[in-house]
């Protein structure tokens, strides 16, 4: 009665119904931190199964997906925040602390939203593989919460006493997403360091991993970290925020090298480089060990030349990371700081970095 693909997704839409609930029971910013370990836990169900199934029903499906649990959290406050239950910006704290099970419906309503709206975005001509479907679900959900608790986007009736627009948002006491890294100096600083270490772990991780990379996953392992990281936030210690830096700046890494390594190796177009390690089981981890006597298909000047290529897809990385930050900083000027909802900058960051770097990449391709 039902093929294979529409029974999946009907079995992704009754989960994520739970999902969306769970979000708002725990608290969204809780449920995130719990993807962020569904996550890693992800990498270790691939390695031992060589299935992606973790990746796309666990961590970025109707289980704990962004779109899905921490969505369903954001929705849920903003409903308890209208019917003065609580505070509706407050995308940390359980829900079930309420005693109220029509708060956690909501939750619930808003995680099938996030559910359906991420698989129409997948679908979109030529969009919706250039871009990130759960960061922008993520961002659209955020735009119903806020309608749900009757608030407005931009407030100009909130904004300082300046003559310059930039003036006008700038974050003050009553109106700042984060203190520590609101600043151009603290937040570019962030976004570079941190792009390199992602776009480096990410490179190691694609190269000895292919199918990883073949597949979108290999920048998530330092997102997961990020958002291991949220949790100590919200227990109290004042950690940075920047999944969105090290997502962007690892896709960048895994987008940029291919380009840059064009036909370095024999058979190895950038258009297909990922498909073609991973189909053919070639693991290129032994480039990140200079004493390893094996360099399987390369030669030793090929290995140079690929390493030397990675330094550059590095600092792709770090130019990246750079922007991610600036853009979530400002994206928490215009709609966070004095907005009476949670509006998640870096899920507004991540999305815009996604759309700019696979299009960079594909438009860069022929030009290498």
């Amino acid at each position: 009665m039902f093929d294979p693909a529409t029974a999946s997704y009907l079995l992704g839409l009754v989960v994520a119904i739970a999902g969306g609930f769970f979000g708002a029971a725990i608290g969204g910013n809780f449920a995130f931190a719990i993807t962020g370990i569904t996550v890693l836990t992800s990498f270790g169900i691939y390695l031992g199964t060589d299935s992606t199934a973790g990746f796309t029903y666990l961590a970025f499906g109707p289980f704990v997906g962004p779109h899905v649990a921490f969505a369903g959290g954001v929705g849920a406050a903003a409903y308890a925040g209208r019917r003065g239950y609580a505070d509706s910006k407050d995308a940390t704290s359980p829900l079930a602390r309420l005693g109220k099970p029509d708060v956690l419906w909501v939750g619930a309503a808003f995680g099938v939203f996030g559910y359906v709206v991420q698989n129409l975005i997948t679908k979109i001509p030529w969009f919706g593989t250039h871009t990130d479907s759960v960061a922008l679900t993520v961002v659209l959900s955020a735009v119903v919460a806020r309608l749900v608790a009757k608030g407005s986007f931009l407030t100009p009736e909130k904004y300082n006493d300046s003559p310059s627009f930039f003036g006008k948002i700038a974050p003050t006491e009553d109106a700042a997403w984060l203190r520590y890294q609101e600043k151009a100096g603290q937040y570019l600083s962030l976004g570079a360091m941190f792009g390199l270490l992602a776009g480096g772990a990410t490179l190691f991780i694609a190269l000895a991993f292919p199918g990883l990379a073949a597949t979108g996953n290999a920048q998530t392992f330092t997102f997961a970290i990020s958002a291991v990281c949220v949790m100590f936030l919200i227990l109290g210690a004042q950690m940075p925020v920047t999944h969105h830096i090290t997502i962007s700046a690892g896709l960048a890494a895994v987008a940029f090298l291919p380009v840059l390594a064009d036909n370095l190796v024999e058979g190895l177009s950038g258009k297909d480089f990922w498909d073609k390690l991973s189909s053919n089981k070639i693991s290129l981890a032994s480039l990140f060990d200079p004493g390893h006597a094996s360099y399987g298909m390369l030669g030793e000047n090929a290995k140079g030349q690929l390493m030397m290529m990675a330094i550059v897809a590095l600092l792709v990385s770090v130019v990246v990371g750079m922007l991610a930050a600036w853009l979530a900083e400002f994206q928490a000027r215009l709609f966070y700081n004095r907005g009476n909802t949670h509006f998640d900058p870096p899920a507004a960051a991540i999305w815009i970095a996604n759309t700019i770097i696979v299009s960079l990449a594909n438009i860069a391709a022929p030009l290498f």
